[in-house]
């Protein structure tokens, strides 16, 4: 079996719709499950839908509504289906309906009415694609992500699945391929134990996906994007950059991590437990091979595969001379932060200091204060990673480069991080340098493209 997923800018439309039907339609031999995101901007006209009703209250619900159904009847009729709704999308419009009403009563939003709210984009997509793969005649059958045995906690707009889930996925969705079904699957939501509706965050429809595929130990998971795969670097920075043919699951986490958005690295997690292969493909380009993520590389993978850059980063350095020879300073460097619930992203030490980075956007100036009480405390904004992604193996030689390139260009690392993942180096340079090291380090490491 395979696993197909489309996000909702491969589905926005009837023209990218029919397009996704047709790749599908060559694969079915393999026994695809199809994984969908909502249509388009759904998510966003759900959520200011919401807050509409929240501030101008009902009067604002019918035309919100009327807003979102538009996007699915357009469809509907540029796919040459019926002008009107079929039963099942005018029973989720009447539920979106019911429950815009009541948040525009009660004037407020909890995460748990979020997560219901946000559900109805993914519904309707399945539902309204799955109609249109019948109509060419494919066997598709719609599936909320629940009656695909998609369970998780009740930790909701972040939910997590529950153990559980991966024996109720196969067990919901094998018997349905092996009677010739070509399953549709609501990407990024679920159900908790007690039958609440819960979106899975950030990466959710690929972690749908990859569930999905790890579960039933499917043949791969496919994520349909509109790049050529992963690239060697943002193509907004690096106008050649070009597509990695191969990179490990740990390396593809590292990338997503430091600025790559190809995949969430929670999305990698149930495919690097059962070394399933992903392979990230341009809908786009049907003939660009795509990038393959899996447990290994071939013996003539190149030694860096990608460069990334993340931007809004905050340095702080911290010197005691209290950490000389003393154990428990870092711990309570650490716990300082963990009660400000600060999230650090690199790190590293001396025998009197500590320099790490946090994202821009998290405010640090309480636990800065914490901290000056045992140490000096040094805050330097507008500073950028610059990742390179590769095997360790070559560190040396890599850093050797590395560092000549920013010597060339006048650039001073201001912090490294080497060794505690063994398929990056990183270093912080200031923001206003970050493109420009990304596009010497690529010239360095990958030439110029022919």
């Amino acid at each position: 079996m395979l696993v197909m997923k489309f996000g909702g800018s491969s589905v926005m439309d009837a023209e990218h719709i029919r397009h996704v039907a047709k790749i599908v339609r060559d694969r079915l031999d393999r026994k695809p499950v199809v994984v969908l995101s909502a249509m388009g901007d759904t998510t966003d006209h759900l959520i200011e839908a919401a807050e509409k009703a929240i501030s101008d209250g009902p009067v604002s619900v019918e035309f919100s509504l009327e807003k979102i159904s538009e996007t699915h009847l357009t469809a509907l009729q540029a796919l040459g289906l019926s002008t009107m709704f079929t039963q099942d999308l005018r029973e989720l419009l009447c539920d979106l309906a019911t429950l815009l009403s009541g948040i525009s009563l009660i004037k407020e939003i909890s995460p748990k009415t979020r997560d219901y709210l946000v559900s109805f984009g993914e519904r309707l997509s399945v539902r309204l694609v799955a109609r249109y793969f019948q109509s060419l005649g494919m066997n598709a059958r719609p599936l909320d992500a629940w009656d695909a045995g998609f369970i998780s906690d009740s930790n909701f707009t972040f939910a997590e699945l529950v153990p559980e889930s991966w024996r109720y996925i196969p067990a919901a969705l094998l018997p349905l391929l092996d009677s010739g079904v070509l399953p549709v699957v609501t990407g990024f939501i679920a159900k908790d134990a007690c039958g609440a509706v819960t979106t899975l965050g950030r990466g959710g429809s690929d972690l749908s996906a990859t569930m999905i595929a790890a579960a039933c130990k499917a043949e791969e998971a496919q994520v349909w994007k509109d790049v050529d795969g992963i690239l060697t670097a943002d193509p907004r920075i690096v106008a050649d950059a070009r597509p990695v043919g191969a990179v490990t699951y740990e390396e593809a986490a590292e990338l997503a991590f430091f600025g790559a958005q190809v995949l969430h690295p929670r999305a990698m997690y149930p495919c690097s437990k059962t070394g399933t292969p992903v392979l990230v493909k341009n809908s786009h380009n049907l003939e660009a091979p795509g990038s393959v993520i899996g447990s290994s590389l071939p013996a003539d993978a190149h030694h860096v595969r990608a460069i990334t850059a993340r931007g809004n980063i905050t340095l702080v350095d911290i010197v005691s001379s209290r950490m000389l020879g003393q154990y428990g300073f870092l711990a309570e460097v650490f716990s300082c932060f963990a009660r400000h619930r600060i999230s650090i992203d690199m790190l590293a030490t001396s025998e009197v200091s500590v320099s790490l980075t946090v994202d821009s956007t998290q405010d640090i100036g309480a636990a800065v204060n914490e901290l000056a009480r045992i140490a000096a405390v040094e805050v330097k904004m507008n500073k950028a990673i610059v990742t390179i992604i590769g095997l360790v193996s070559h560190s040396s030689v890599i850093l050797e480069s590395a560092f000549g390139v920013c010597a060339r260009l006048g650039v001073q690392a201001q912090m490294v991080s080497h060794g505690a993942s063994k398929v990056n180096i990183g270093f912080i340079v200031d923001g206003s340098e970050a493109d420009t090291v990304v596009r010497g380090l690529h010239k360095k490491f990958f030439g110029e493209q022919s």
